[in-house]
């Protein structure tokens, strides 16, 4: 719990932030603002960094965490559940249909992506794929001549090392072909912050990238195994023993990832994309039941023993093609267009009771734009058209997509913008909740859940100056058939954990996010408001894992101090107030906080050392409502870069 006397610290701590940066410092900061990298940390504490490291300080993100964010870690956006966001590398969003705990799991490395893309609204609608609220979009870098070395630790037992190395050359005599060869391998373990939370992760990738005059070509091929646990990770206190211990449950995680992409520019402001993936995903989950308490109540949901072992065990097999573009007719019409065709496969020791167990996805989007220009520097854009998406187990469904924006920029660089978007989109759900079985087991599926269907509205604007800019959006979502997961405490089937339900529900919210420059520092801050009405029909539901699992209200605020050309000093703050919740154990309020300390010895070139704690006051809030929450980690180690 978060011991009162820790607030007046840290608000002490970074009011002290402003006055600390009159200090002299030749180093730029220019990676902390509004449409810029959006978090001060970029290292996790507890792990290598993976593309989801630091999400959870992001300002539209809301990471809910079993164990860590890089073990299993649910993000969701704008008050969405884990399903309703899609991860899109290039122009193909990467899925795991059998649920989208797992789609977070990209066995990339960070080196190899460009920063993250928070798509919403009409963006969300144009590139997004089965995602309803939000996608969380990356770019492949170019690849640069150079590597690192990492190498820590920290308490609880925690090592970590890491390599990455990059090299390029020229491709022909003309001198506008090049090619480029990048590789990295990363592992970490540890016993965890809480009993049963141990880790152990390894993961390895490389790379092929050839450059042209206009275009980008990458051949990547991924792989990452991670096994790790978490009492009551999934099942909260269903599985509890007589002194109210919860049951540990661990996650065998293996995937393989492949992805050919190009990236063709033409006709100075058109362009167009193909991205190619197969990813293979293996799942092992064990439920331990450990005394004659466990076996009582899980005895109850089957008709025969089991041993203090369950296990599950499943494999997804997803192939996708997608493209995305813009054909610009003339300097005022243009056509963005995108499009994704996913094909999918399951094999399962318990999802096997559904209809059906592949599926095939079709998506279309074409969003025509006109630009009225008053002159140079000021312009109304419109874009109208529509998302078509369909598959070959259920019905389709066409989605109207529009939005009008007005820019006005100065002489001197600075700009507003206002902006009405109006969108829909729709996703069918995974096959852990329409796969399983509808009358005993664990987790319990629904065989009628329909395709879930949402809009937005949404108004908004933003000020950009040179030292700061300001960012702001009211929204309105009402989404129909939403799949959640919920608890019935009355129910006659049984000690399930959750079972699968549709709710429509309406989601209001206010969005605000604003940055400062000074010479030595930078800082971003962020509030949200939002509020919700649900609608389960005729279900019995008593509790909400995911749907009604939101912050009313969130303030982050992230800041780097460079008070010299030696150290550097970074902060990530989050503080919220959920929503209550009967599942969730102890407060509904948290507040976290993750530091980082960078020391760049002068007497050795390109030598880092650094020093981190994650969850500083130790606050056990509940992410998830019913599991336990993540204790304090401390780790610090060295980086040698070439």
């Amino acid at each position: 719990m978060i011991q009162s006397r820790t607030y007046p610290l840290t608000i002490l701590a970074l009011a002290s932030l402003p006055l600390l940066a009159q200090a002299e410092s030749t180093q730029t900061l220019p990676t902390l603002y509004v449409d810029a990298q959006q978090t001060a940390n970029i290292r996790p504490v507890t792990t290598y960094e993976s593309p989801v490291s630091n999400l959870e300080f992001e300002p539209r993100i809301d990471l809910q965490s079993r164990n860590m964010a890089e073990a299993q870690g649910d993000v969701t956006i704008r008050g969405g559940i884990f399903e309703g966001t899609g991860f899109r590398v290039g122009s193909a969003t990467l899925i795991d249909t059998q649920t989208g705990h797992y789609s977070a799991e990209l066995p990339i490395a960070p080196e190899m992506l460009t920063r993250p893309d928070i798509l919403i609204g009409a963006d969300n609608a144009l590139y997004g794929f089965n995602s309803t609220v939000g996608t969380i979009s990356y770019g492949w870098s170019q690849i640069t001549d150079g590597g690192s070395l990492t190498v820590g630790g920290g308490d609880h037992d925690l090592n970590f090392q890491r390599i990455h190395h990059g090299r390029t050359g020229q491709l022909g005599e003309s001198g506008e072909w090049s090619w480029g060869v990048e590789a990295e391998i990363s592992r970490s373990e540890s016993d965890g912050t809480i009993q049963f939370g141990d880790h152990d992760f390894d993961r390895s990738t490389g790379r092929l990238q050839i450059l042209g005059p206009n275009s980008q070509t990458d051949f990547f091929a991924g792989y990452q195994s991670k096994f790790f646990s978490w009492s009551g990770m999934y099942t909260a206190d269903r599985f509890d023993d007589a002194q109210g211990a919860l049951s540990p449950e661990y996650e065998n995680l293996k995937t393989r990832l492949f992805v050919i992409n190009h990236l063709q520019g033409y006709n100075e402001d058109s362009y167009f994309e193909f991205t190619a993936t197969h990813r293979r995903n293996t799942n092992n989950y064990i439920l331990d039941a450990r005394d004659s308490v466990h076996m009582q109540k899980l005895s109850l949901l089957y008709d025969k023993d089991y041993a203090k072992v369950y296990l599950y065990n499943h494999e997804t097999k997803i192939s996708s093609i997608g493209f995305s573009g813009l054909h610009q007719l003339d300097d005022s019409i243009g056509i963005n267009y995108s499009g994704q065709v996913t094909a999918d496969e399951i094999r399962s020791s318990s999802l096997n009771k559904g209809n059906f167990k592949s599926r095939t996805y079709y998506k279309l989007s074409l969003l025509p734009e006109y630009c009225f220009k008053r002159d140079s520097r000021e312009s109304l854009t419109v874009r109208a058209g529509a998302t078509f998406d369909d598959t070959n187990r259920g019905n389709s469904h066409l989605s109207a997509i529009s939005d009008i924006t007005w820019q006005h920029t100065h002489p001197n660089g600075d700009s507003e913008s206002t902006f009405l978007s109006y969108s829909g989109s729709s996703q069918v759900a995974g096959y852990g909740a329409i796969g399983g079985d509808e009358e005993k087991g664990i987790f319990l599926s629904n065989h009628d859940l329909d395709r879930e269907t949402s809009q937005n509205l949404e108004l908004g604007g933003n000020i950009k100056r040179d030292k700061w800019r300001l960012e702001g959006a009211i929204f309105y979502r009402w989404d129909d058939d939403l799949t959640d997961w919920t608890m019935d405490y009355d129910t006659d089937d049984g000690e399930y954990a959750r079972k699968a339900n549709a709710v429509d529900i309406e989601t209001y919210g206010v969005e605000l996010i604003a940055s400062k420059r000074w010479e030595t520092i930078e800082a971003i801050s962020s509030y949200t408001f939002m509020d919700k009405d649900e609608d389960y029909g005729d279900a019995n539901v008593d509790a909400s894992f995911y749907a009604l699992n939101y912050a009313k209200h969130r303030f982050t605020l992230g800041a780097i101090w460079t008070p010299s050309e030696i150290i550097q000093f970074r902060i990530d703050n989050e503080w919220r107030q959920n929503q209550e919740n009967s599942l969730r154990l102890g407060s509904d309020s948290a507040l976290f906080t993750h530091i980082g300390l960078s020391i760049y010895p002068t007497q050795f070139e390109n030598l880092e050392l650094f020093f981190a704690i994650d969850n500083v006051w130790d606050d056990d809030f509940q992410d998830v409502p019913g599991t336990p929450g993540r204790g304090d980690q401390y780790s610090a180690g060295v980086t040698f870069s070439w």
